[in-house]
């Protein structure tokens, strides 16, 4: 498969599609055959179950499974007892065959991850970072990182770099637009400029977007239904999973959620408005007061409950982990007071993506893996 990225069009959190008998399909098979590899984890799968699982014929599984076998992507796993029948030879993915670097630039620093097919992080940098700086000496301590990470593990094949950054952006075009707080990145495309300094295929995404793909692909999210992914850090954005895609909006626009407008007359925000919900979390917070930033997160996110119907709030970002029972308890307790009055809410879970702003840079690293298995990556 080499650096050739995958077939999009699944959804994130779906089970596989079903295959089609046509050679010029052949990769299509192969994603579908490899994400019930992946699925099937150490146990392995036999070719009989990935047919079913595909709709294939047994006899396209085989030729599809030899090539995964000599590209060194699946290996034998053992045979299962005999239930009366031949014993099943059983298959399963080789996690370590290829690896994606995920980079998460924030606004003050980046984090970056090598991941494994399995989506697993082997090894992981930190760096600081300013945003503010000339894009040159961004794009340098960018692409500085992705080599020593790279370099660690000089033997691993890599399939790609994600990149996750501060929205607004153009995950298509792979454009930044006008970043909050630092509007001199309107229009630069950063997913060419970091493919010329890496040598590797980049596929861009807002934060949030990578954060909220990696959770939809974690087995624990199968049938998870639709969620919110709220990320609070140097800013507060949402990632949105509706109908078990990343829902990024027409314009890929959609989850700027941290300049919804909660007091008309409110402190100014890096936006240019007043009193959104990212300004006033973030003030509270500056000021020592938790409980009051947890309960004004919570207001923004019972809205978004109310809007859309959703059945999960995740919470994430570096803020959250510091403190991140207080704001579990913040956020639930308003949405509960809202499904009380008669408001939607009822029933909906609260909870957290442990690790701060790794999940992040582990969502980058999926958005070039997703894609491989014939999920939903940047190419949507």
């Amino acid at each position: 498969m080499g650096r050739e990225r995958g077939v999009g069009g699944g959804r994130a959190g779906e089970g596989p599609r079903a295959g089609v008998n046509l050679p010029a399909l052949r990769h299509h098979n192969a994603t579908l055959v490899l994400d019930l590899l992946r699925a099937a984890g150490a146990e392995g799968i036999s070719r009989l179950e990935l047919a079913e699982g595909t709709g294939l014929t047994p006899q396209a599984v085989s030729k599809i499974t030899a090539r995964l076998r000599e590209d060194g992507l699946a290996v034998g796993a053992g045979r299962r007892p005999s239930t009366g029948g031949k014993p099943r030879t059983v298959l399963r993915l080789v996690p370590d065959a290829r690896f994606a670097v995920g980079l998460h630039l924030d606004r003050d620093g980046l984090t970056a991850v090598l991941a494994d097919l399995a989506g697993r992080p082997v090894a992981v940098t930190r760096a600081p970072l300013d945003l503010g700086a000339p894009a040159d000496r961004v794009l340098a301590d960018a692409a500085e990182a992705v080599r020593d990470l790279c370099a660690a593990e000089p033997h691993r094949p890599v399939l790609g770099l994600g990149v996750a950054a501060p929205g607004p952006l153009d995950h298509r075009g792979g454009v930044l637009r006008r970043v909050t707080g630092f509007p001199q990145w309107d229009g630069y495309p950063l997913r060419a400029a970091l493919a010329e300094r890496t040598g590797l295929p980049v596929a861009l995404d807002k934060d949030t977007n990578a954060a909220a793909l990696a959770l939809a692909l974690a087995p624990e999210s199968a049938g998870g239904g639709d969620f919110a992914y709220l990320h609070l850090g140097t800013g507060l954005g949402a990632g949105l999973v509706l109908g078990g895609r990343v829902h990024r909006g027409a314009r890929t626009g959609a989850g700027e959620f941290g300049h919804q407008t909660l007091q008309l007359d409110g402190p100014l925000c890096g936006c240019g408005g007043r009193g959104c919900v990212e300004a006033l979390c973030l003030a509270a917070e500056a000021r020592g007061d938790r409980a009051e930033a947890a309960r004004i997160l919570g207001a923004g996110a019972a809205n978004l409950v109310g809007l859309l119907d959703i059945d999960r709030v995740v919470l994430g970002g570096r803020t959250v982990a510091a403190d991140e029972d207080a704001y579990v308890r913040g956020v639930r307790a308003v949405i509960e007071e809202r499904a009380a009055r008669g408001g939607a809410g009822a029933g909906v879970t609260v909870t957290v993506a442990r690790g701060g702003d790794r999940p992040v840079a582990e969502g980058a690293a999926q958005l070039v893996l997703a894609p491989v298995f014939g999920r939903v990556g940047a190419g949507e």
